[in-house]
């Protein structure tokens, strides 16, 4: 199949288009949001640029939308409408913001487009309505069990510390900090010991580095910790997880699911993570122990064979509804926000 999508999250995109179809990224020579096309990834020749203006509209066999926004977008340009001349499929990648648990989704209640929600979590969480959900778990290409844990260090990957602050733990970072010194890897790092008051001594900003490069660095940390508050489940968990870390992580949105008892500890009681993270630092052996177990956890539910056999099943089902009829009880919804419910 051909199919149409943007490059919106870089990590999901990469196990994405390392399935068995055509994958079209919209390119624009000012790049941004809505023309990043391959963005310079080392991707199969599979993956290829378009120009949306110019694709053949008819070469479009579905489109998978991230952002509502989109829906319109496709529609003007090709002159398709996903959902009803256009099979398509819609990813919501993120826990629901605003008013939770009465948020409603942007896609709730039409019946064009199915929703897939990358957590069970976040398939409970979002108010879908009578849309039809499903969910398919993130997949990650395996970088190998490359832990040495040689630094008795805390690593953490976190884009954005200091502007989204609570949602990602940043404020639990001086209590870690007081346990072992802190690696922080992401986009946007710099400032954050100042933001956060930890010394310098205590907290080195990575910055954004390049997949190879941040996986054979994160892997050197004796323990990886995950203290997001209220995000979706961060794939450079599961990447950490792959590498053979063991885990600390806050019991928060998907992690409890995701984290087996044995890979580290997961809980909300921060004086238990802080007691484990401890414990861990200061004994390499049993911290080698629980990173094979958090990655054999990895390989068995997070493995990309099993993310790509799932979306094969339902790209399956989609070819296979008529080309031009997808939907025949048309819901117009699917153009406009969803409905407002109002908060008992």
């Amino acid at each position: 199949m051909k199919i149409l999508l943007w490059h919106v999250h870089g990590s999901w995109t990469d196990a994405f288009v390392r399935g068995r179809h055509e994958y079209l990224l919209p390119v624009l020579p000012e790049g941004g949001a809505w023309g990043l096309g391959r963005a310079g990834r080392d991707w199969p020749a599979s993956v290829r640029e378009v120009d949306l203006a110019t694709l053949d509209a008819d070469a479009v066999d579905a489109v998978v939308l991230q952002r509502p926004d989109e829906i319109g977008e496709v529609t003007r340009i090709l002159g398709r409408t996903p959902g009803v001349d256009l099979p398509a499929v819609y990813v919501e990648h993120n826990t629901p913001k605003g008013d939770f648990p009465f948020t409603t989704h942007p896609l709730a209640d039409q019946h064009s487009i199915p929703i897939v929600h990358v957590t069970h979590f976040n398939r409970l969480a979002w108010d879908n309505g009578s849309a039809s959900t499903l969910v398919i778990e993130h997949g990650i290409p395996d970088p190998g069990q490359l832990y040495t844990g040689e630094l008795a260090e805390l690593g953490v990957v976190v884009n954005e510390p200091v502007r989204r602050g609570r949602v990602t733990g940043t404020d639990l970072l001086p209590a870690f900090a007081s346990v072992a010194p802190l690696q922080v890897f992401g986009m946007k790092t710099d400032g954050l010991a100042a933001a956060t008051g930890i010394g310098e001594s205590r907290l080195t900003a990575r910055g954004d580095l390049r997949t190879q490069e941040l996986h054979r660095e994160l892997a050197r940390c004796r323990v990886y910790v995950h203290p997001m508050r209220w995000t979706s489940l961060g794939l450079s968990l599961l990447e950490a997880m792959h590498l053979g870390m063991p885990v600390v992580a806050l019991a928060t949105t998907e992690a409890p699911r995701a984290v087996p008892p044995e890979a580290g500890a997961v809980s909300a009681d921060i004086d238990e993570l802080l007691r484990c993270a401890r414990r861990l630092v200061t004994n390499p052996d049993e911290a080698r122990r629980r990173g094979i177990a958090a990655r054999e956890a990895a390989l068995e539910r997070y493995g990309l064979g099993k993310f790509q056999d799932r979306w094969d099943e339902l790209l399956a089902d989609l070819r296979s509804l008529p080309r031009h009829s997808v939907n025949e009880h048309r819901d117009e919804r699917i153009l406009v926000p969803a409905r407002e419910r109002k908060t008992p």
